[in-house]
């Protein structure tokens, strides 16, 4: 359904760092650089056919966190949910919401951890058992 997912960020080596932490942490290797022609950097992560993508705001308006979204990141065991969590809260980000861990859902049982990337961001580890 998706092809990419970008984020704004008000430091570009900052949320690079972030998130070469956390994505090289579910497997994805380094980022490609790209730079528009306006001059604005963009990373992009490539991944088992997604891409996660950070980037300056092409408008030159700051970057900001959008009030009520997530991004779900997909994990590979319980255990990978953990090391987002504690990957990211590692790198600058910051825990919320519950710790990480099982959550009873109308989906069934769901591992779960929460964090806000270093610009505000909400971000989900999840996994499902199956």
């Amino acid at each position: 359904m998706f092809n990419h997912i970008m984020l704004g960020t008000s430091d570009i080596e900052r949320s690079k760092r972030f998130y070469d932490a956390v994505l090289g942490a579910m497997g994805a290797g380094d980022p490609i650089r790209n730079v528009t022609a306006s001059g604005h950097v963009r990373y992009f992560y490539l991944h088992e056919g997604n891409a996660f993508c950070i980037s300056e705001p092409i408008n030159d308006e700051p970057a900001t966190a959008s009030n009520g979204s997530t991004i779900g990141f997909k994990c590979n065991s319980p255990e990978q949910v953990v090391e987002f969590h504690d990957v990211a809260v590692a790198n600058g980000g910051t825990s919320i919401e519950d710790a990480p861990g099982p959550r009873t859902t109308d989906m069934g049982i769901l591992h779960l951890a929460y964090v806000r990337d270093p610009d505000g961001h909400k971000l989900c580890g999840i996994h499902r058992p199956g």
